[in-house]
């Protein structure tokens, strides 16, 4: 055996390496809201693509990229478990493992494009630069592949900055190009020379964000719409106790003076959150006329429904003439939360649809819609997590819609990270679609967000209260808006055709 050179150091024990790797990872996170520091995602996702690059092998740099993205996983959904812990006597049991195993999941989408870009590149740049496409590529496959969760996107450390706006043209997809494109130039192009480029590249995005943020927004609507925030507790919200109270909060929310003016001044329109009423669809003829007098107005509420033996997660506007409106039934459900696969053999075991009030869980809508509601333009309600899917926006429902709506009931995601990792993502869905976006959330964060994603006014998270906001005016339609994902996607397309062209004519040559 050669013996090691006097200069030569050790090689650190393999746990070290790991532990490293995990804490890369964690490190790439704290890009995500709440905290923003997208700076630090950006060197660390340099280190991975580094790490992963000079991996000795393509097996290696699997492993070495499976724990970088279990440790990011691992701190941005660090909320996964939070639902679990509602009702901890019958899920508690669940909760480490939903993380690990969504810490796990969420590293596997990372792990192959570490092992499929080693075996791309020929050299480590050409790696480097094969990882970095294809972790792009991955963000959107996430966003697809079983039943989909794009949540902490790689691009969406940029939401709270003016780069932001880039998404306006490429979608979120856009920002990730943007995050392992600032990450690979140090790697490529040495770390003093590398750093520079991606300051310019940063900055040139930034540019352009404030370039497009300078630009006259079109003028508000006459509409002023109540957003209410009750704040029930999760774990309260149907006990036979506290559910009549958080009814009434509704109510007096409902009722209060718009500004707390005494002129007798109504909103256009009341917004409640996601199953915010202990009573069905079905059952709600004794309760339309206390609502529609406490409102005043055409109230939106969020309330579940039974057609036959299914149920529905519903939106339904209870009219100012105390009769039901239109309805719209969420389309998009989350697996294990609202609905069960395999839920009849799970059923079993007493694994039930947790998020649902009836075991068996919900049935899904029919897909996106534009609603006319009265005396109000044209929307698309969003609810829940609907928000976080850009293929959910009803780019093809045959009309634009002038706004978005989006109710949900955020207490399921905690109080540390899920909920402005939610909302974040929702203003994203503003900005990339050129629409306003009103929030109306449990226990918050409820908002209203302009057509270029900025905060009009909020209600605090873990408060109860009325959020009057008048309804934002709507930009044209965006390049994204009218070409979706097709354009970055067919970038990456080209970027990996010519690594691959590169890699075979190395091998011939």
């Amino acid at each position: 055996m050669p013996s090691r050179g006097p200069d030569t150091a050790p090689a650190p024990p393999a746990w070290a390496r790991f532990a490293l790797d995990l804490l890369t990872g964690a490190a790439a996170a704290l890009g995500q809201a709440p905290w923003g520091l997208w700076p630090v995602t950006l060197a660390a996702m340099a280190v991975m693509l580094w790490r992963v690059s000079r991996a000795p092998d393509a097996r290696a740099a699997l492993r070495r990229s499976l724990a970088i993205g279990t440790g990011h996983f691992a701190v941005a959904m660090l909320w996964i478990a939070q639902p679990f812990l509602v009702q901890p006597e019958i899920y508690g049991w669940m909760a480490p493992f939903a993380l690990t195993l969504t810490a796990l999941g969420g590293g596997l989408f990372w792990a192959a494009p570490g092992w499929l870009g080693h075996r791309l590149g020929h050299d480590a740049a050409s790696r480097a630069v094969a990882v970095a496409v294809l972790l792009v590529g991955s963000d959107w496959l996430r966003g697809w592949i079983f039943t989909g969760l794009p949540w902490a996107l790689t691009g969406h450390v940029w939401i709270d900055t003016p780069a932001a706006q880039i998404a306006a043209w490429g979608g979120a997809l856009a920002l990730s190009a943007l995050t392992m494109a600032a990450a690979v130039l140090p790697v490529t192009q040495g770390l003093r020379r590398g750093t520079v480029l991606a300051a310019m590249l940063v900055g040139a995005a930034w540019l352009a964000g404030l370039a497009r943020l300078a630009q006259p927004l079109p003028p508000d609507t006459p509409h002023v719409i109540r957003l209410v925030q009750p704040d029930a507790d999760q774990t309260l919200k149907w006990d036979p106790v506290w559910a009549p109270q958080f009814y009434q909060r509704l109510i007096d929310l409902s009722s209060a003076p718009m500004g707390g003016s005494s002129d007798g001044r109504r909103p256009d329109a009341v917004v409640w959150p996601e199953t915010s009423v202990p009573f069905l669809l079905d059952q709600a003829e004794p309760a339309l006329a206390q609502i529609a007098a406490a409102s005043g107005a055409p109230t939106l509420v969020g309330i579940q429904r039974s057609q036959g033996m299914a149920w529905f997660n519903s939106l339904a506007e209870f009219t100012a003439d105390a009769r039901i409106g239109q309805v719209y039934d969420k389309f998009h459900l989350v697996p294990f939360g609202e609905y069960i696969p395999w839920g009849d053999a799970l059923a079993r075991v007493g694994i039930t649809a947790f998020a649902a009030q009836s075991g068996s869980g919900y049935a899904a809508g029919p897909g996106p819609r534009v609603l006319d509601l009265a005396g109000l333009p044209p929307v698309q309600p969003l609810i829940c997590y609907e928000a976080i899917f850009p293929q959910d926006l009803a780019r093809h429902a045959g009309r634009r819609p002038e706004w978005l709506l989006q109710i949900t009931n955020d207490a399921w995601f905690g109080t540390l990270s899920g909920p402005y990792q939610h909302l974040a993502q929702a203003r994203l869905r503003a900005i990339q679609s050129g629409l306003p976006l009103l929030r109306s959330a449990n226990t918050g964060v409820s908002a209203a967000v302009d057509a270029r994603g900025r905060l009009r006014g909020s209600l605090a998270l873990g408060t109860s209260g009325a959020l009057d906001a008048v309804l934002p005016g709507a930009l044209p339609a965006t390049l994204w808006w009218r070409w979706g994902d097709a354009p970055i996607l067919a970038a990456l397309a080209a970027a990996l055709a010519a690594l691959i062209w590169r890699r075979l004519r190395t091998r011939t040559g």
